[in-house]
């Protein structure tokens, strides 16, 4: 069973090392697309969904479930994207459109996902060693399935 209360000295550093680490990082991943490529982490996520779905198309409401985005945030960003070119919207027929990665959409990802790889191996996975990324997944997964769980039993969150 879980304790619950206070994070003791060594739990509470554990804690902030982690968000520490993951604020960091992100931050600085987020620059380098920013200054380097044009494109904001939000940009950067629609656009590899984007580019993973089959014909670079996805329902709106698909990749609001995919990025656990608010479908207010989603369409206020799709049309900032679509503003830019990188995206269009297509009638699909149905209640959602089709959202639809454009050249200039599938030219920014080519550019900026390998660079952004790059920085991902350099200061997390060839930092971490493969043995550390091996518990770093497990860790991942453990942590999402908690989460999962409190969802389905004590959270009114969604």
């Amino acid at each position: 069973m879980a304790r619950k209360g206070a994070l003791n000295d060594d739990e509470l550093t554990a804690w902030r090392a982690f968000v520490d680490m993951r604020h960091t990082l992100e931050r600085h991943l987020v620059q380098h697309l920013q200054r380097d490529f044009g494109l904001s982490d939000s940009d950067f996520e629609i656009l590899v969904n984007l580019s993973d779905a089959p014909e670079g198309r996805m329902r709106a409401y698909e990749l609001g479930r995919v990025t656990h985005w608010e479908k207010t945030r989603l369409s206020h960003h799709l049309g900032r994207m679509e503003k830019r070119g990188l995206i269009c919207r297509e009638d699909s027929g149905a209640r959602y459109p089709d959202i639809v990665l454009t050249d200039a959409g599938r030219d920014a990802i080519r550019t900026a996902a390998p660079a952004n790889a790059a920085r991902v191996r350099e200061m997390f996975v060839d930092v971490l060693g493969p043995e550390r990324m091996a518990a770093m997944r497990q860790m991942s997964e453990d942590v999402l399935a908690a989460i999962e769980r409190h969802r389905e039993t004590e959270c009114s969150l969604e």
